[in-house]
């Protein structure tokens, strides 16, 4: 028997990440039900409402007005009413600030009810033909470079399938960042326009994507599937990389070639392994 919609509850409610018949039976029935509807945009929720017939108001909730919305969502769930919260595509919450009222209901006792739907992180990774036992979703990378790189190095040795979204204006300097990081003969696979019409999958190492991409202008948004660090790569700290180039570099060699010799058998960047060459004290002076 059908009980849904309850008062006082916040439905978190999947819509299609792209085609409009990957929404479930289950999640037009909560939409034409509940009292109103909190969406990212409501324009481009407007359109999906429209295509299935539902009635129901909507209101915005979005990143620049959520710390003013959640007081007022929660005192309308408050006086009995049931809200559906949506994204502009996927499940709300997921590389949105759909989290924040989520949290929000559960610490004022509100009930919080998922409606699954297509998400797609989990849509490229079903398909992406890497590893699917063992992943990791890190969302979108930080705009800036130098934060990018440094999240980065933080997955280095990181052994799960990464999964990370991306816009197309900056793809190329992702893949830049991803092949001097994690190594460009690493695997990728760029899912775009997923569940459209022109839906499509590109799959090689970094360097191809990287070439692949100078050629062709990026379009529509990316979900990038990266293979993680195979389990038979060397994994070290990075003060036991420092003394295996420290040791290297003593037996007279310079930094340039040790930071190659040991690129070879860890499979770590050797531009990476460079830089920490640099920062490295040698009682003796060598070439670099």
């Amino acid at each position: 028997m059908q009980t849904d919609p309850k008062p006082r509850t916040l439905y978190v409610v999947g819509t299609p990440i792209g085609n409009l018949e990957d929404i479930t039976f289950r999640a037009v029935r909560i939409l034409q039900t509940v009292d109103i509807i909190a969406a990212e945009d409501t324009r481009h929720t407007g359109k999906l409402l429209q295509h299935f017939e539902i009635k129901t108001p909507q209101v915005s909730y979005h990143e620049h007005n959520r710390t003013s919305r959640i007081p007022e969502l929660l005192q309308y769930l408050a006086n009995d009413k049931a809200i559906a919260l949506v994204s502009d595509a996927g499940m709300p919450g997921i590389s949105d600030p759909g989290y924040e009222l989520i949290k929000a209901c559960i610490e004022a006792g509100i009930s919080v009810v998922p409606i699954p739907g297509a998400s797609a992180a989990i849509t490229a990774l079903s398909a992406a033909g890497l590893p699917t036992d063992r992943f990791v979703f890190e969302g979108f990378l930080p705009a800036k470079s130098q934060q990018r790189r440094e999240h980065l190095e933080s997955l280095q040795t990181e052994s799960r399938t990464l999964i990370f979204y991306e816009s197309p204006h900056r793809l190329q300097d992702t893949l830049q960042d991803l092949a001097e990081i994690l190594g460009s003969d690493r695997q990728i696979v760029l899912a775009r326009e997923l569940t459209k019409l022109y839906e499509e999958f590109w799959r090689g190492t970094i360097a191809e994507a990287m070439a692949h991409y100078k050629q062709r202008e990026p379009q529509g948004e990316y979900t990038l599937v990266v293979a993680g660090i195979a389990p038979s790569q060397i994994q070290l700290t990075q003060e036991e990389l420092k003394a295996e180039l420290k040791q290297l570099i003593s037996q007279g060699i310079s930094r340039s070639q040790a930071s190659r010799q040991l690129a070879k058998v860890t499979s770590m960047p050797r531009r990476q392994l460079y830089q920490l060459a640099l920062s490295l004290a040698i009682d003796s002076d060598f070439n670099i």
